[in-house]
């Protein structure tokens, strides 16, 4: 017989990306212009019957990599790529960039680091994505 205990990490894991994708659609909401502001008919209707635009997979890539990669980055271990969410290409770009980050991090500041990793991830997944991401070959 099982007792309840704490959650496991892939749980802590899954409720945080599920926390981080629900935040985002309630800033994107809160953001957006209202219909009614300004608008005409037309475009009223239009607008209200436009499907949400989908974010691309690059951009996806690019935002749970840097995440993560600012959070290997503060400590001094890496994680498992699957408790992370991350497939092993996303974790080959996580440890080139946190390997350059480090660096930076020594000789320029948290700030600097910071502007690499933002960077190196977008450049990374763009190529990564470039070359067929994850649907090309093995789990990658």
């Amino acid at each position: 017989m099982a007792t309840a205990g704490a959650p496991g990490r892939g749980l802590t894991v899954l409720g945080l990306l599920l926390g981080l994708a629900l935040l985002t659609g309630v800033t994107t909401a809160a953001c957006a212009p209202s219909g009614s502001a300004g608008a005409t008919g037309t475009e009223a209707a239009v607008s209200a019957s436009a499907p949400p635009r989908a974010t691309p997979a690059e951009e996806l890539c690019a935002r749970v990599v840097a995440y993560w990669s600012r959070k290997v980055l503060d400590s001094d271990t890496y994680g498992d790529y699957q408790s992370m969410g991350l497939s092993n290409g996303q974790y080959e770009i996580l440890r080139t960039v946190v390997a350059a980050a480090r660096s930076e991090k020594h000789r320029q500041g948290a700030r600097a680091a910071s502007r690499l990793i933002d960077r190196r991830t977008r450049e990374g997944c763009a190529d990564w994505y470039r070359g067929g991401g994850p649907s090309k070959g093995p789990w990658q």
